[in-house]
C-alpha cells in the first residue's frame, strides 16, 4: 500500500517535481520511498509496508529493466500469480505482490488487469515502446488523478500531488462544483480543478508520444441469473464471504477490523473468527452521545461473542478542530459527514493495527439502504396526477417543519417520493442533497450562467437507464455501484485510513463475490420493507439475533443538532464573513436565509454542511496556496531587482 506519482514527457521529465509530489503524500507511505528516473519519465512511490517489509520495495522491474512499475494496493491472489510466473520462467526477487505486475505485463500486456484480484492503482512504463499504462481497480478502491498538458502527463494518488507547487493553477471547475452540491462529492471523471481528471473505476489510460487513449475494462453486470433456493444461496454467500475474508487477512503487519454494530461489519468480524489465523483480533468502534446515532452497544455484543480486544471512542462536536486538516487530506470539497467518525475510527485503529477489514459494499451488493425499499415499494403504487402533486406538497411541508429524525420526516420523504412518477427521476431525487431549484436559489448570476446547460441528475439517470437489473431497486443498486460507492464511500475510507497510515480491506468488495451477488434476483435482496434479505439469512447463526433483525441505522452524525448548537457559530463565521461572500459562487443573502431557516426548525443540515466543507476546502487548499504563491512571486521579484 502506498502513494504513487509520476511524469512522462515528450521532453525531459521534471524529477524534482516528482519528489515533491511523493513528499506531499508521505502519510500514504511512511515506511519507504523509491524513484525511477530516465530522460522522459520519472516515477515515484511512498510505501506503507504490509507484505514483505524487507524485500517489497518499489519501483519494481522486469529482468532486463525495460518494464518498470509503481503500485498502490494489494493483490490478494499474489501467491497464485507468483507460481504461474515462476512456471513461465520469470525471476522474482521478493515474496510479495508488487513485482508480479511487471511480469504480468510482459505476458499479457494491458490485459494483465483481468488477472488481478484486489485493489490497485498502478503505472507501468514500457521503455522499449516509450509507453505508459495507468489502471485502476474494478470497483474504485484506490484513487488515481491525472493531468495532460499536451507535451506531458502527470499522475498521482492524491489531487494535492498534481498541484504540489504554489504557482500551480487551482481554478475551480464550476461544473464539478455544481455536481458536488448535488452528490456531496465530485464524481469521476471530474476533479474540483479545471484540467485535472480522476481515472474512473475499472479503467485504463495509455499515453504514448503525447497521445492518450482511455477505456473501461470492467463493469458489474446486474442481469439476473437462475437462482437456487434461499437456503442454498445463503450457503454460497457464506462460502464466498469466508474466502474473501481469508485472503484479506494475509499481512506481515497487525490485522484488525472496524466494527460499527451494523450487520456488514459484524458479519466480517464473524468471518474473521471462522477463517482462523488470528489468535485475538482488535476491533474498533466510534459512537456519539446522542443515542439515536450510537451503535456501540451492538458492536460490544459482537465483540463479546467473538472475544475481540474491543476499542471505543465517543465523537463530540468539541473534537471538530480536525476539520481543516480533513479538508487538506480530502483535496476536494467532500460533504459526507460520516467522514468525521471514519477519520476518528481510523485514528483509533492506527495505534493497534496497520490493516483493518471493514463491511463496505454490503449495502450495495445485498440491498441494504432504505432507498432500495422505497424504490421497490413506490414503483408498485399508481396514483392519479393530482394526488401525486398533493403528496409532493404535503411531503415538502413535513420535511421543512418536522424535527430531525422525527417520524413526520420519514412520512414526508415517503410522500415526496410518491409524487415523482418516473422511477429514474425518483432515484435521482433520492440521491440529491441539493435539488436543482435549491442550487439555483443560492447561486450568483455568474454561477447560474456557468452551469445553465448542466443537469447533475443526468449522471445517475444515465446509470439507472443503462442497468440490466430486474427491478427499480436493482437498477438503483447498480447505479450506486458505479457512482455513490466509489465517489463517496470508497473515497472516504481510502482518505481517512491513509491519513492515519493504515490500510482498509473490504471482503464484500471482492469482485468474485460482487459478480455473484449482482446476478441474484432482487427478491433475494429487497422485498417490501425488508432489506438485505439473503445476507441476514446467511449470517443469522453467526450474530446476535437482535442485531440481525434490527433496521439499518447508518454511520451518520447528529449534524442538524450540532449546527443549531456547538457548530452554530462556526457555520456563521465560515459562511457569512467577507471571505466567503467574495467567492462569487453564491448570493450572500440566500446563504444567510438558509442558516436562519435551519435555526427556525427546518432541516437544511446536509446543505449547510456542504457549503461549510466547500468554504473550508477553499481556504485550506486554494487560498493558503495562493498566498504562498504570492510570497514566491514577491521573493522572485526582489531577487531580480537585487541583481
Amino acid at each position: 500500500m502506498c502513494g504513487v506519482a509520476g511524469i512522462v514527457s515528450l521532453g525531459e521529465a521534471d524529477r524534482a517535481r516528482v519528489r515533491r509530489m511523493c513528499d506531499v503524500m508521505a502519510h500514504r507511505g511512511p515506511d519507504g520511498v523509491g524513484y525511477h528516473d530516465a530522460e522522459n519519465v520519472s516515477m515515484g512511490m511512498r510505501r506503507l509496508a504490509i507484505l514483505d517489509p524487507v524485500g517489497g520495495n518499489q519501483p519494481t522491474y522486469n529482468e532486463d529493466g525495460t518494464v518498470v512499475a509503481v503500485f498502490n494496493g494489494e493483490l490478494y491472489n499474489f501467491p497464485e500469480l507468483r507460481e504461474q510466473l515462476l512456471a513461465r520462467g520469470h525471476r522474482l526477487s521478493g515474496r510479495g505482490d508488487s513485482e508480479c505486475l511487471v511480469h504480468l505485463y510482459e505476458e499479457f500486456g494491458d490485459d494483465l488487469v483481468y488477472h488481478l484480484r484486489g485493489m490497485f492503482a498502478f503505472a507501468i512504463w514500457d521503455a522499449m515502446r516509450q509507453r505508459l499504462l495507468l489502471a485502476r481497480d474494478r470497483v474504485g478502491k484506490k484513487p488515481l488523478y491525472w493531468r495532460d498538458d499536451g507535451t506531458s502527463l502527470s499522475f498521482a494518488s492524491e489531487l494535492k500531488g498534481l498541484v504540489v507547487d504554489p504557482q500551480d493553477r487551482r481554478e475551480v471547475d464550476p461544473v464539478a462544483l455544481h455536481h458536488y452540491l448535488t452528490y456531496q462529492y465530485v464524481p469521476a471523471p471530474w476533479s474540483i480543478y479545471q484540467g485535472i481528471n480522476k481515472l474512473p473505476p475499472g479503467s485504463r489510460l495509455v499515453w504514448r508520444a503525447g497521445t492518450l487513449s482511455e477505456d473501461r475494462y470492467w463493469s458489474l453486470d446486474f442481469t439476473p441469473r437462475p437462482a437456487a433456493g434461499e437456503r442454498d444461496e445463503a450457503a454460497r454467500l457464506r462460502d464466498l464471504l469466508l474466502e474473501a475474508t481469508r485472503v484479506r487477512m494475509v499481512a506481515d503487519r497487525p490485522v484488525g477490523a472496524f466494527l460499527s454494530g451494523g450487520i456488514d461489519s459484524s458479519a466480517v468480524v464473524a468471518a474473521i473468527a471462522r477463517a482462523g489465523g488470528v489468535e485475538r483480533i482488535h476491533t474498533f468502534c466510534v459512537g456519539f452521545e446522542d443515542e439515536r446515532f450510537d451503535e456501540r452497544s451492538h458492536a460490544r455484543a459482537v465483540a463479546r461473542l467473538y472475544g475481540t480486544d474491543h476499542h471505543e471512542l465517543v465523537v463530540t462536536a468539541e473534537m471538530l478542530d480536525v476539520l481543516p486538516m480533513l479538508a487538506w487530506h480530502f483535496d476536494e470539497p467532500f460533504a459526507d459527514s460520516s467522514a468525521i467518525p471514519s477519520y476518528f475510527v481510523a485514528r483509533l485503529s492506527s495505534a493497534y493495527s496497520t490493516v483493518v477489514l471493514n463491511g463496505d459494499g454490503g449495502d450495495e451488493c445485498f440491498g441494504g439502504y432504505l432507498r432500495y425499499s422505497v424504490m421497490d415499494r413506490a414503483g408498485r403504487i399508481k396514483l392519479p396526477a393530482p394526488i401525486r402533486a398533493s403528496c409532493g406538497a404535503v411531503g415538502g411541508m413535513l420535511l421543512q417543519r418536522a424535527p430531525d429524525r422525527h417520524t413526520a420526516r420519514r412520512v414526508g420523504h415517503a410522500l415526496r417520493h410518491l409524487s415523482v412518477n418516473r422511477a429514474d427521476q425518483r432515484y435521482a431525487r433520492l440521491m440529491s442533497y441539493f435539488r436543482p431549484e435549491q442550487k439555483y436559489a443560492i447561486y450568483s448570476d455568474v454561477m447560474r450562467e456557468a452551469v445553465a446547460a448542466v443537469d447533475s441528475d443526468e449522471l445517475v439517470l444515465a446509470l439507472f437507464g443503462a442497468s440490466n437489473a430486474d427491478s427499480d431497486a436493482g437498477r438503483a443498486m447498480e447505479a450506486d455501484v458505479n457512482s455513490y460507492l466509489p465517489g463517496d464511500l470508497l473515497a472516504k475510507v481510502d482518505i481517512t485510513t491513509m491519513a492515519n497510515s493504515i490500510e482498509a480491506r473490504s471482503p464484500f468488495l471482492d469482485h468474485n463475490l460482487m459478480q455473484w451477488a449482482a446476478g441474484l434476483p432482487t427478491r433475494f435482496k429487497v422485498r417490501g420493507g425488508e432489506t438485505k434479505r439473503l445476507l441476514r439469512s446467511a449470517v443469522h447463526s453467526w450474530l446476535p439475533e437482535e442485531l440481525v433483525d434490527r433496521p439499518k441505522k447508518g454511520f451518520g452524525v447528529p449534524m442538524a443538532q450540532w449546527l443549531r448548537g456547538d457548530l452554530r457559530e462556526l457555520a456563521r463565521d465560515v459562511l457569512t464573513d467577507h471571505t466567503a461572500r467574495s467567492r462569487g459562487y453564491f448570493r450572500p443573502q440566500a446563504v444567510a436565509g438558509l442558516l436562519a431557516r435551519h435555526d427556525a426548525g427546518e432541516d437544511h443540515a446536509v446543505r449547510i454542511w456542504a457549503l461549510i466543507q466547500l468554504e473550508l476546502w477553499q481556504r485550506v487548499c486554494v487560498d493558503a496556496c495562493g498566498a504562498a504563491a504570492a510570497l514566491h512571486r514577491a521573493a522572485d521579484c526582489a531577487a531580480n531587482e537585487s541583481r
